[in-house]
């Protein structure tokens, strides 16, 4: 550096001399300047040594080489399909990424043989420990956690490398992936059972216990739903009776016997296969009571609506444990179809199913 500096100091001290002597030449300097003009020359780069020496100071100025740090050296290896365990038994992650590690060279160990196995050990050990907590359902959302936890390089049980994992992809064996969603699929359908069901319950207990639970409460209700028709509620006083009577599988009491109609008969003189017929031998049922309350709401013979609510009556019976009297109501009600087949021999079907078309 201090070499260059003086061959920049003489290289200036030579060209101002040349210019100074041409201008000296062209101006016509008379004798005695050009003796000057020398020591000048001479005395400038001596007096600018000399100030370079004293800004410098004493010390030389020493320059030290500043080297950066070698660059680590990372290997990777893949692995893929690793089998993980799930919180659940039997269902198993399985994983795939690519493992990358480095030694450590502070650990003061010596020469490591396989690293690549010590540090598929250590990342499997990390995500081990995440998805043997996680849910196997929950697959894609463990897959972005276990990317997380295993972005960062963490030194493995012995010290000696730091490991860490890229691309890392988590997935089920098929059929795990289709066996949960026939679980994920059954358990909707329970839950939507359920509500039916207790639906259902409900609507049996507030029909059994409030609605039907006395004539009263049953003239209270059929007067709300009938929009506060006095005059019609007063007509249907013996059909609530009866229903009332039906429901709780007991006998109409004498104090309203007399409100009771009587059996009507069609035109061409035969009475309606499920309205109350008049025989001397033989009590009116639950079920004549229910067959006349039916037909005095509108519900005739072969109506979808008169079956629903015979069998939503009889539900109610059968929680009171009156199983013979609900029988009787489901076989008058809602009794099985027989159809026959192309065969000729009659076969039960379903209660109100239409038998099926020949040929169809």
């Amino acid at each position: 550096m201090t070499t260059g500096r003086k061959t920049t100091t003489v290289f200036l001290t030579i060209l101002c001399g040349l210019v100074l002597t041409i201008l000296g030449l062209t101006e016509q300097w008379p004798t005695w300047a050009w003796p000057i003009l020398a020591a000048l020359l001479l005395a400038a780069p001596a007096t600018a040594f000399r100030v370079a020496a004293l800004r410098r100071g004493s010390v030389p100025v020493a320059f030290e080489e500043h080297l950066t740090a070698p660059p680590i050296e990372r290997m990777e290896h893949h692995v893929s399909r690793v089998a993980l365990p799930s919180r659940w038994a039997d269902y198993d992650f399985l994983l795939s990424a690519t493992v990358r590690w480095y030694a450590d060279e502070g650990s003061g160990h010596g020469c490591l043989l396989n690293p690549a196995g010590l540090a598929v050990d250590a990342v499997l050990e990390r995500a081990r420990a995440i998805t043997e907590q996680r849910e196997p359902g929950r697959v894609s959302l463990v897959r972005h956690e276990l990317s997380g936890a295993l972005s960062s390089p963490l030194p493995d049980s012995t010290g000696r490398l730091q490991a860490m994992a890229e691309d890392v992809r988590l997935t089920l064996h098929e059929h795990d992936q289709e066996r949960l969603d026939s679980l994920a699929g059954v358990r909707k359908d329970q839950a939507v059972w359920e509500h039916q069901r207790k639906y259902e319950q409900s609507k049996r207990k507030y029909l059994g216990e409030d609605v039907l639970k006395d004539t009263g409460s049953a003239v209270v209700w059929w007067l709300a739903k009938n929009d506060e028709q006095v005059e019609r509620t007063v007509e249907d006083l013996g059909l609530l009776a009866r229903l009332t009577s039906a429901a709780n599988d007991t006998d109409v009491p004498e104090r309203l016997q007399n409100l009771i109609p009587q059996p009507r008969e069609e035109q061409d003189g035969e009475a309606p296969p499920d309205q109350l017929v008049a025989l001397p031998d033989r009590a009116p049922t639950a079920a004549d009571h229910l067959a006349d309350a039916l037909n005095a709401l509108g519900l005739e013979d072969g109506d979808t609506q008169r079956r629903l609510l015979a069998k939503q009556f009889a539900d109610a019976i059968r929680d009171q444990d009156q199983h013979e009297t609900a029988d009787d109501l489901v076989h008058r009600f809602d009794p099985p179809a027989v159809f026959t087949p192309d065969d000729g021999e009659p076969t039960a079907g379903t209660g109100g199913a239409t038998p099926p078309t020949p040929g169809v």
